[in-house]
């Protein structure tokens, strides 16, 4: 396999931004699969064709390309000849040892000149491959699908479809300030971020030298997690011991994660306004504990200016738990 074709949904909805999210999008991919010998990366119409220099480990690639936010799905692809028997021979000889009931011949002429139309060539294809698996066509819910594109210079096949990681391109929504934690909700409040295209800057408040460094190593392992999304981090430890101690000294009880919380974002916003970042981002749920009411978020954030995203505020715990094993 030399080629990955690339499909996009929601930067296709762009119209005239359109081409800054697909450059973007470009952008990320090379720095996903650079290090695999990157030849080209060709806009077609909707999609983008990744040609490498040479033949590429295919899971390798599938790994690096999932990781990608803004590609909804993708295919390995072999190239080609424009050449309609050629297409049916390399196809049938590449479904050797691939068994399935279903499936559906899905063609896109990126060259209109071709000889045949799309439908002619699924119909010609189509049949030569039922003819060889037995299996029936199902063009609504195939077990099997055959990609094919027709561009000026090459053709393209490929079989089935990958999920990708949707969204919008990692720096298309600018950049964000993440507070995160050693638990769950924090990692996955970033990665909703990055999915809506923010490059995020982490920060880290740990209790050093009150309790040892094990926050610290946990936060560098998500970190180091969640920078496959944006293939470049950066991370700021900030140490908060002193702080927890004055307020534990001079604050009742009830007030003490509240005055934390306000210390937190003052902080964050500093460091945010140094990095130039747009908005603050935390992993809080309304009512999941009891710092998250909504009079005391309210009385949080009047700490800072900068605009606070919540994006689980409206999740449970077991629905970020679920996302979190999905991550």
């Amino acid at each position: 396999m030399d080629s990955v074709l690339i499909r996009y949904h929601e930067i296709a909805l762009k119209k005239g931004n359109r081409p800054y999210f697909t450059e973007l999008l470009k952008r990320n991919l090379l720095a996903a699969v650079r290090d695999l010998g990157v030849k080209e990366i060709r806009s077609l119409p909707a999609r983008l064709l990744v040609t490498f220099k040479s033949e590429i480990d295919t899971q390798i690639a599938i790994q690096r390309i999932r990781t990608v936010f803004g590609v909804a799905n993708f295919s390995p692809v072999e190239r080609t000849a424009r050449d309609i028997e050629v297409l049916r021979t390399r196809i049938l000889k590449s479904l050797n040892g691939i068994h399935f009931a279903s499936f559906r011949v899905d063609t896109q002429r990126g060259d209109k000149t071709f000889s045949l139309t799309s439908p002619e060539i699924n119909r010609q294809l189509g049949a030569a491959v039922k003819e060889k698996s037995g299996a029936r066509v199902d063009l609504s819910h195939p077990e099997f699908t055959v990609t094919v594109e027709i561009l000026p210079q090459d053709a393209f096949f490929g079989f089935d479809k990958i999920p990708g990681a949707g969204g919008l391109p990692v720096g298309a929504s600018g950049r964000v300030v993440s507070l995160i934690s050693g638990g769950i909700d924090s990692p996955v409040a970033a990665y909703r971020m990055m999915q809506r295209g923010c490059r995020l800057i982490f920060v880290h408040f740990h209790s050093t030298p009150y309790l040892d460094k094990t926050s610290q190593e946990k936060v560098r392992q998500l970190v180091t997690a969640l920078t496959r999304h944006q293939f470049l981090s950066r991370l700021y430890l900030v140490p908060f011991g002193e702080i927890q101690r004055q307020i534990v000294a001079a604050v009742s009880r009830p007030l003490r994660v509240v005055l934390y919380r306000r210390m937190m974002l003052r902080i964050a916003e500093g460091i945010g306004r140094k990095e130039r970042a747009k908005a603050l981002v935390t992993g809080e749920s309304l009512a999941q504990v009891a710092s998250q009411t909504l009079d005391n978020m309210s009385v949080i954030q009047q700490a800072a200016s900068l605009l606070i995203l919540r994006p689980l505020v409206g999740m449970d715990k077991q629905e970020i738990i679920d996302q979190a094993r999905r991550i």
